[in-house]
């Protein structure tokens, strides 16, 4: 009789101790469930905003259009300026303008005194002094009242014919030194001219030859990823 009434406790007590155990055992089960979920989430929430970015990138390279410089080349060819402002270079047009109307406005003033000076000299080696009024008042001597010479009115004649050439030609040259500068531009505007570019000029020494000279070392710098961040 005594032996069961120390049984019985002893018994509760087991039992009792049995049922927190496994009370515990279900907390820490679905402790590490919740814990488990937490860094599933926060994983796919990682991975979907790389899977965000990428995209974002990928969609931003593909809307941006490549610059070429075939149509800066074509456009200045076309119209002065024109590939400049295709370069986003618009400092440059008032610039490519002001350099084709100093040998366009030099072509009009020496084309129009070459003209009359031609037609003046037409008339005196015709001897047409009816039309005497025709030349110009600056071609007429103001002592005699009369035209100039043929021959001062050749040589002037001849100069201005001359320098009416030249504004073409130097028109010419301008308008391809503004084909030429789109072209080039065009070609620089893609060039990679950021830091991860490095350009090391050192000394160094050849054992065989015993000669000293001077090594350039190029490094082109690759992008550093960084690490995704570990749950």
């Amino acid at each position: 009789m005594r032996i069961i009434t120390i049984l019985i406790p002893v018994f509760f007590i087991l039992s009792t101790g049995s049922l927190r155990a496994q009370n515990d055992k279900q907390e820490l089960a679905s402790a590490s469930l919740i814990d488990t979920s937490i860094k599933k989430a926060a994983t796919d929430t990682a991975v979907n905003k790389i899977e965000n970015d990428s995209t974002s990138l990928l969609k931003d390279s593909l809307l941006k259009k490549k610059h070429d410089p075939r149509k800066a080349t074509f456009r200045s060819a076309v119209l002065p300026g024109w590939g400049q402002a295709y370069n986003h270079e618009y400092w440059k047009i008032p610039i490519v303008a002001g350099a084709l109307a100093i040998p366009a406005a030099t072509f009009i003033y020496n084309n129009k005194w070459y003209k009359k000076t031609r037609d003046a000299y037409n008339i005196v080696v015709n001897a047409d002094t009816a039309n005497f009024g025709k030349i110009d008042k600056k071609l007429i001597n103001p002592e005699t009242n009369y035209p100039l010479d043929a021959s001062r009115l050749q040589y002037y004649r001849n100069q201005f014919r001359r320098d009416k050439d030249y504004s073409v030609l130097y028109f010419l040259i301008v308008w391809g030194v503004n084909v030429v500068d789109a072209t080039v531009f065009g070609h620089l505007k893609d060039f990679d001219v950021s830091d991860d570019l490095s350009m090391n000029v050192k000394p160094n020494y050849n054992p065989l030859t015993k000669t000293m000279g001077l090594g350039v070392a190029l490094n082109f710098k690759t992008p550093q990823h960084k690490p995704l961040a570990t749950f």
